[in-house]
């Protein structure tokens, strides 16, 4: 995930858990509950890491598939040809070994 798609991602889910617990009434005002209220109400991982930890999940998956599974071969096959100028484009795997590498986990 690009930085940019994390931060849309994490507003996304404020404005969602701000419409889920909806406003809180205080001395005959209403008023939109701040981040910290919301954090300590919903008592779960933001939704980044979870997709984060989702993605290590399926990771393992495709390294215990049988090596004649279709999904294990395009996991691991190799593109034949030329391909245009430029950086090379990240595969799935280079952002599960970016967030190994944040988390300090050794390959």
């Amino acid at each position: 995930m690009t930085s940019k798609i994390e931060k849309m991602s994490m507003t996304w889910e404020k404005k969602i858990l701000r419409e889920i617990y909806g406003p809180t009434k205080e001395n005959g005002q209403w008023r939109i509950k701040t981040i910290a209220e919301l954090i300590t109400k919903y008592k779960s991982q933001d939704i980044v890491t979870v997709i984060k930890i989702q993605r290590r999940e399926w990771c393992g998956h495709f390294i215990r598939m049988n090596e004649i599974r279709f999904v294990k071969k395009i996991f691991e096959g190799k593109l034949e040809g030329r391909r245009g100028r430029g950086q090379p484009r990240l595969r799935w795997i280079n952002d599960v070994e970016e967030d190994l590498k944040k988390l300090g986990v050794e390959q």
